[in-house]
């Protein structure tokens, strides 16, 4: 108990032998025994509530101790900048934007499985002594440079969308072929220019026909450099 509380106990305990004695005595002394316990009794109905000190939160009465939090709430902002929000450096954004861009390219499952076996898209009986599966190194550049060029057109044009349309345009661009975007058609110097500027050159050239299948030959032909195809195939 504190000391409040055993100091009312023991006011409480010199009053209650008082009108034992009081009444004992005779009416008058019971007279001043009964004031005596009435004055007790309203001294001993008031209560006085064990008080404590919980950290930070002050004085506080034990049947309110259990309505208290003991956890504070901080923002996830100010656990992180407690200063509030600090603009990201050049590093840091540069290092943002290439989360981002790889955010964008998330590998495929199937970038892990193991190459499937060769399934050609039309299959046909051949005779035994005839090749059964593509040769060794069929999609590789130094396999597509050991081509004709008539093949190179051949794959560029009927194989479109694969692998193989990009290796025959690379090895079509190391014999100096140019392709033109307007005629769809490859292009090749015959000459050298007669007429060089900065948007155009005229000159004769070879171009390879598709439709009719052929190398046709133009003279004075002038090729506009906005149609040229001339992205680097690395």
């Amino acid at each position: 108990k504190s000391l409040a509380a055993q100091a009312l106990s023991g006011d409480s305990a010199s009053g209650g032998g008082a009108p034992g004695n009081n009444s004992g005595s005779g009416q008058g002394s019971g007279g001043d025994g009964s004031n005596t316990t009435g004055n007790n009794s309203n001294t001993q109905t008031t209560s006085t509530p064990h008080i404590g000190l919980i950290g930070g939160y002050g004085i506080v009465p034990d049947q309110d101790r259990s309505n208290l939090k003991t956890e504070a709430h901080i923002p996830p902002l100010l656990g992180v900048a407690p200063l509030g929000p600090v603009p990201l450096s050049k590093h840091h954004q540069f290092q943002y934007s290439m989360l981002e861009a790889a955010c964008q390219h998330l590998p495929h499952p199937s970038d892990s499985e193991r190459l499937r076996p060769y399934l050609p898209r039309n299959p046909c009986n051949t005779p035994p002594h005839y090749p059964q599966v593509p040769p060794q190194g069929n999609d590789t550049i130094d396999f597509f440079t050991k081509l004709s060029t008539e093949t190179l057109f051949f794959v560029f044009y009927y194989m479109e969308g694969t692998k193989a349309q990009y290796l025959a345009a690379k090895a079509l661009k190391k014999q100096s072929w140019r392709f033109h975007t307007k005629y769809m058609m490859w292009f090749q110097r015959h000459e050298e220019p007669k007429v060089v500027t900065d948007e155009y050159e005229q000159g004769t050239y070879i171009y390879f026909d598709y439709e009719k299948w052929g190398q046709r030959k133009k003279e004075g032909f002038t090729f506009e450099y906005r149609f040229l195809e001339d992205r680097d195939l690395n």
